[in-house]
């Protein structure tokens, strides 16, 4: 863990167009975990370098138990994420989505059973702004991201959290390897932020932290294909008081503008 942050601070210290990865979502209590995802990348206008752009793609994660390393031992979570981007003429981009995800529930002791109700499903509203600031090949971009999150069972009855208002801050650095942007290295720190309201007792908590999401990819975009494929590690550090890690292995594969 102190090596990554000091790859991540080196990174900080040095990272031009923004070719973001999709990044794995939380996947609860675990050693490893692992992720992937199939999207489709299409620019919906032919303004050069901004104007509207988006972004589809559906994903599956698996982790293992808190006592084993097995990052595929069972099945935790599926997504489908629809996100539309406006790129500004100015380095500016915001963005709006919305998002669907079924989420098994686990109990935190042995055996790490299902837990009632077993099943979560999450509709997620959220939006999004970020500014580039471009050097040579390196590029840091900061962004704001505000989401809604409501959850239900199954049989879409409310689950004790009836709704989420997450905040989540990221500071995304990217470094082009080559003159062609075909190979480049992605760095991120993200932090996360939240408050809840409660079906019983009712009430809202308190707004504070919640995690943070450390992650480093590798991405290639080759020119003879229009693909975008992404390698990386992201460790997720829950928790404030007595926090817990999981590492994640992942890879997504990105179609782009097939239409």
């Amino acid at each position: 863990m102190k090596n990554f942050f000091v790859l991540l601070t080196f990174l900080v210290v040095f990272v031009r167009q923004s070719f973001a990865q999709i990044s794995p979502p939380g996947e609860g209590k675990a050693r490893t975990a692992d992720w992937f995802a199939l999207g489709i990348r299409q620019k919906l206008d032919t303004t050069e370098g901004r104007g509207w752009q988006s972004m589809s793609y559906i994903g599956l994660g698996r982790k293992s138990n808190p006592d084993n390393y097995n990052p595929f031992f069972k099945h935790e979570i599926f997504v489908m994420n629809q996100e539309f981007y406006h790129q500004l003429p100015n380095a500016w981009q915001y963005s709006f989505a919305l998002s669907y995800r079924r989420q098994d529930e686990y109990s935190d002791r042995p055996p790490y059973e299902h837990e009632y109700p077993g099943l979560i499903q999450e509709f997620r509203l959220y939006s999004r702004i970020s500014h580039t600031f471009n050097h040579s090949r390196f590029k840091l971009t900061p962004t704001f991201r505000q989401e809604v999150r409501n959850f239900y069972t199954t049989n879409f009855e409310t689950t004790d959290e009836l709704i989420q208002l997450r905040s989540r801050v990221r500071l995304q650095l990217t470094a082009s390897l080559d003159r062609d942007n075909i190979h480049r290295l992605i760095a991120s720190s993200e932090q996360l932020f939240a408050v809840s309201k409660e079906q019983a007792p009712a009430h809202w908590t308190a707004f504070n932290y919640r995690e943070s999401r450390f992650s480093l990819y590798y991405s290639y975009s080759p020119k003879t294909i229009p693909f975008t494929f992404s390698v990386g590690y992201m460790n997720n550090l829950v928790g404030a008081k007595k926090p817990y890690d999981v590492h994640y292995i992942a890879l997504d594969i990105v179609i782009e503008n097939p239409f």
